[in-house]
């Protein structure tokens, strides 16, 4: 539903009053004769991706206001409990609070993002996708404790794991049928019962390496809502809320607390959840939005720890129900003090990190962004960033595996490079999951197959410097159990090094193990041959970086639509 213009979204439920003849309806005067509701105060985050240290470059503002670091969110959080003292306060987060995270904390496997979010006072949280990265096994580590079976403790202090309780309704392991962590809990606040659902967005196995989920099985995100909301209820739980890492997007227009034209995957989750749900925190999209959906309220906080999403309930006393439910989204200014308790474990790590972080690659002539161009429509396009990487990567296995082309997809690239020298920790920042490079043959005409997947999956791939071909954007996409059958791409328009493809001939491309394990829905990709793994991705572009520097932007001239290139 779009409320344009909203700046605290409103849902009034019913209050119902128990009687010898069952449930009915109380007037408001009936309500306002009874027992006072309990207030209680949510502070809900997400897609917080161990943001430990303020945000650079465009990532670190928002609404025209520099935002974001731990240090301020552990203040703001700790200001916002004190101003409710007289409510009862829990803080929530739905998903991604660890993974495609800078050098700080995913050098440590991301425990010190764990290790701050427990002492910032997080009481649960839902699984993201990028929980996944390192598979169950470390997720199940992160919530326990015990040092990573690799690198050990690496900063020489037991890990002691979370602090706060991650849920996760919709990952069964599949062997057994059981849900992988609680699917949800129940928080009693002054005699009445909260319950919290955790949930993951049920197309993870698409976004995240094939090893990361080995073993799982990801259900539909309502139909398991709303089976849990059913046991909530018999136990006696009548306002729930579900931490849901999926999401939506307003219109552009939209404020950090506006729902303006609102779409996405979280709209029709929603509009299938049972009635007894009140209040949907979603995450995912990192987009900020306060709305209502099926009369219920349902919010996000952007990411990286800019915003938090302070929700205030009405429960009735004697039903347990939900009475209102308003929120707000508050900007994490860096106006405050800073949290000292952050401050010293930001400290700490960064002296056991040393010297690496700072140890500079090269350098760039301008800024270059990840920011995506329009191809047409909606359809995003290529990013300067984007293809830095990709001819980083061609170039890198153009010589010991004659790739004539390389291909990287843009949820691989999370952060831009400001102008001047870059430091390995900004390079890992805009790549870090340390994915391998694989080179495999693909013939031509399962090259423009691939290149019509861009347009059924939703994300385009940035393509190396050798790529040219022309998009129309009259044609057909694909459908999805077909990607060779689209006509969005133009046949013959696909050249490498300007030489035309033929659909009956074999090349070598690179693209990362992610995409070629068939990550993002590139199925394509899984038929390529002749498989030979190489370094990792952050190497390839560090030294491409080193060997080349300076660097410039790249221009935005490998994917034409047929209106640029006159056909």
């Amino acid at each position: 539903m779009a409320i344009p213009g909203m700046r605290r979204a409103v849902i009034g439920l019913t209050a119902l009053a128990v009687t010898a003849f069952g449930a009915v309806a109380t007037t408001p005067e009936q309500a306002d004769a009874g027992p006072k509701p309990v207030d209680v105060t949510l502070l809900a985050l997400n897609d917080f991706h161990g943001h430990l240290e303020p945000p650079g470059g465009s990532s670190g503002t928002i609404d025209g206001q520099p935002a974001g670091g731990v240090e301020y969110l552990a203040t703001h959080l700790a200001e916002l409990r004190e101003a409710n003292k007289k409510k009862n306060t829990i803080t929530v987060a739905a998903g991604d609070l660890i993974g495609a995270s800078p050098l700080l904390s995913a050098a440590f496997h991301d425990e010190p993002t764990i290790e701050a979010l427990s002492k910032a006072g997080l009481d649960y949280a839902s699984v993201g996708n990028h929980e996944f990265d390192e598979g169950s096994d470390e997720l199940l580590r992160i919530q326990h404790g015990g040092c990573h079976p690799v690198d050990g403790c690496a900063d020489g202090t037991p890990y002691r794991g979370a602090g706060f309780q991650y849920l996760s309704a919709n990952a069964f392991v599949t062997e057994t049928g059981r849900p992988l962590l609680p699917p949800y809990a129940i928080h009693k606040v002054r005699g009445v019962k909260i319950g919290f659902i955790g949930m993951t967005l049920e197309g993870t196995p698409e976004i995240v390496s094939p090893d990361g989920v080995a073993g799982l099985t990801f259900a539909d995100e309502a139909r398991t809502a709303n089976r849990y909301a059913r046991e909530l209820r018999r136990k006696g739980v009548e306002a729930i809320v579900v931490l849901l890492h999926e999401g939506g997007t307003q219109a552009g227009a939209g404020g950090i607390n506006d729902c303006v034209d609102f779409t996405g995957p979280v709209v029709d989750i929603t509009n299938r959840m049972d009635p007894s749900i009140d209040v949907v925190v979603s995450g995912h999209t990192h987009q900020a939005y306060n709305c209502e959906v099926n009369n219920k309220l349902v919010t996000s906080a952007s990411s990286y720890g800019r915003l938090i999403t302070d929700i205030d309930l009405k429960i009735d006393r004697r039903t347990g129900d939900v009475l209102s439910a308003t929120a707000e989204n508050l900007v994490v200014t860096r106006d405050v003090a800073e949290d000292p308790a952050q401050t010293a474990l930001i400290d700490r790590y960064q002296a056991v990190l040393g010297p690496v972080a700072g140890r500079e690659v090269g350098e760039t002539t301008e800024a270059i962004t990840r920011t995506q161009e329009t191809l047409f429509d909606s359809v995003r396009g290529e990013s300067p960033l984007g293809n830095l990487i990709a001819d980083a990567q061609h170039w890198a296995t153009d010589g010991d595996q004659d790739a004539v082309a390389a291909f990287m997809n843009p949820g691989g690239v999370r952060a831009d490079l400001d102008a001047g020298p870059v430091t390995y920790e900004e390079a890992f920042t805009a790549q870090p999951f340390s994915n391998n490079l694989v080179t495999l043959d693909l013939t031509g005409e399962q090259l423009y197959c691939l290149l019509e997947q861009q347009f059924v999956t939703g994300r385009v791939l940035y393509p190396s410097d050798t790529v040219r071909y022309v998009v129309d954007p009259a044609g057909s996409t694909a459908p999805a159990d077909d990607p060779c059958a689209g006509t969005r791409v133009v046949r013959g328009s696909l050249t490498f090094a300007d030489v035309p493809v033929d659909t009956g001939s074999t090349y070598r491309i690179t693209v990362n193990n992610f995409l070629a394990g068939g990550g993002d829905g590139f199925s394509v990709l899984t038929d390529g041959t002749n498989r030979a793994t190489g370094q990792i991705d952050l190497d390839a572009l560090v030294a491409y970086l080193t060997a080349t520097s300076p660097v410039s932007a790249p221009t935005l001239d490998r994917i034409r639509t047929t209106v640029e290139a006159g056909r």
